[in-house]
């Protein structure tokens, strides 16, 4: 009799633990084994999440690319084409009455302009060329022609805020970040698909897990049955190795329906049909980098969105200071010079051309505004000074979380290597307990307690070697650099932008 006790103790020894690792029923017709960079490939091309990110880049890239195109000079057509007028208006006579005269006209008109902001003083420079021509219809008609061969008109604000000049400083700045975002984003979803990847791959060790326990919760019952009616065992132990036969099925339906869960999670970021089955892989090796926190915060403050995000907050908040200060006295200058021909044949209007000069300076001091101006200059300057103590504030918990996150890292590859361990020994232990469990020599909450043991261990090293992977990309989502290569992470992002 024992050596029959001895043969299913071997067999429940030989069978590795995920034997019966499978995808938990999940209808499908075709399964796929996926890797970790598989996973993080798929989710940077196929996620919705890799999509918003790409479409923020291209928002951002073609507002800058406007932005630069009003430093370009413009090339305008502007015409009525026609303008037909009947109708009545009123005429003063010279002895100083009015009659009403009947208009009866036809006229076309066009200006071809080139248009140049000018941005260090933020006027605007304007060359044009310019035809009318009105026709008086009836009897008595007659065609007249006006043309304006070249004027050169100068518009320039005075005193007021140079919005160009600030926009020049402001801009490059915001395309900046917008690029480094679209980094970090990059690497928020990968840090995200590793989140959905080991959720998965949990799930199906617990369920790999739960099969096995069953498995072997419903052997020992049986073995417990045959000694119980020899009288080595007593019944309260039959009795609660009967419970745990009933607690592995529970347990086995309860992760079949958590594998399922998160599988649908990790197919639905990843855009991958419903009808692959993903079988995740455990990852078996990780990045070995060295990490020191000077070396990560000098990164980061150097190349992380975050300091682009900062100068252009101290920039907007002058531009405001500024704008405030332009407002309380503003003086615009119009200048236009240029030669002007009228005649009643097109070619003779261009012949006889007499000088066009217009100067004109329009003046909008306050006299009385109680303050109003000034007040908001004021209020400008204390806007300001909230932005900048909200941005010492956010700089030093910046310098903090990254000081926090490099001692995480350092610290997590201790304890994985320290999980690795607890797994094997936790393996080992549970082995070893079955076969004491069937001599007769530990009791049943013995057997249970190296179950758990083994249980726990198993799902420890998993998330520890899960909070490893995250801490990482999380590093390079920060510092947008590869530890891996010593490369900055970089992208064509005009390919990407045009792709």
């Amino acid at each position: 009799m024992k050596h029959y006790f001895f043969i299913l103790a071997a067999g429940l020894l030989t069978m590795p633990l995920a034997s019966q690792a499978q995808d938990g029923g999940v209808p499908a017709t075709t399964e796929r084994a996926i890797t970790l960079p598989e996973a993080i490939a798929l989710a940077r091309t196929q996620s919705v999440d890799a999509a918003v990110a790409l479409n923020e880049l291209r928002t951002a890239y073609w507002e800058y690319r406007t932005f630069r195109a009003e430093l370009l000079p413009e090339v305008n057509f502007t015409g009525t084409l026609p303008n037909y007028l009947k109708s009545y208006s009123a005429y003063q006579n010279s002895d100083g009455s009015y009659s009403f005269v009947r208009n009866n006209t036809m006229g076309l008109s066009g200006q071809l302009s080139i248009d140049q902001s000018i941005w260090l003083t933020g006027g605007k420079l304007s060359l044009t060329s310019s035809l009318d021509y009105l026709k008086q219809l009836g009897s008595n008609g007659y065609k007249q022609y006006m043309s304006v061969p070249v004027s050169l008109q100068l518009t320039q604000p005075i005193f007021g805020v140079n919005t160009l000049k600030w926009d020049r400083r402001i801009e490059p700045v915001r395309y900046a970040e917008a690029k480094a975002d679209f980094i970090t984003a990059t690497e928020e979803v990968t840090m995200k698909t590793i989140t959905y990847f080991f959720n998965l791959l949990l799930a199906k060790e617990t369920l790999a897990t739960a099969r096995q326990n069953k498995e072997n919760s419903d052997r020992l019952y049986e073995v417990a049955k045959a000694k119980r009616k020899m009288g080595q065992i007593s019944e309260n132990d039959l009795l609660q190795l009967k419970l745990n036969a009933l607690q592995g099925q529970a347990d086995v339906t309860a992760a079949e329906s958590s594998l399922n869960a998160y599988m649908f999670q990790l197919r639905s970021f990843l855009g991958v049909s419903e009808q692959e089955t993903l079988n995740p892989v455990l990852p078996t090796t990780c990045p070995d980098v060295s990490i020191e926190y000077p070396n990560v915060l000098q990164k980061a403050l150097e190349r992380n969105a975050f300091s682009q995000n900062i100068r252009r907050r101290q920039l907007e908040a002058d531009y405001s200071v500024a704008t405030a200060r332009g407002n309380l006295r503003s003086i615009d200058l119009f200048a236009s010079v240029g030669y002007t021909g009228q005649n009643h044949t097109l070619s003779a209007a261009y012949k006889d051309l007499m000088d066009n000069q217009v100067v004109q300076v329009g003046v909008k001091i306050p006299i009385l505004d109680w303050g109003k101006r000034r007040g908001q200059v004021r209020v400008a300057k204390s806007n300001r000074e909230v932005v900048l103590s909200q941005i010492r504030q956010e700089q030093m918990d910046f310098n903090q979380n990254i000081f926090l996150l490099v001692a995480n890292f350092n610290n997590q590859a201790q304890q994985l290597g320290i999980a690795e361990e607890a797994d094997l020994i936790a393996e080992r232990r549970y082995k070893t307990s079955v076969e004491t469990f069937m001599i007769g020599k530990i009791s049943t909450l013995d057997l249970n307690d190296a179950q758990n043991s083994k249980d726990a261990a198993r799902q420890t090293h998993i998330k520890e070697l899960y909070y490893y992977w995250y801490y990482f990309y999380q590093l390079r989502s920060l510092t947008l650099w590869d530890f891996e290569r010593n490369t900055e992470l970089e992208a064509d992002f005009e390919a990407v932008v045009k792709g």
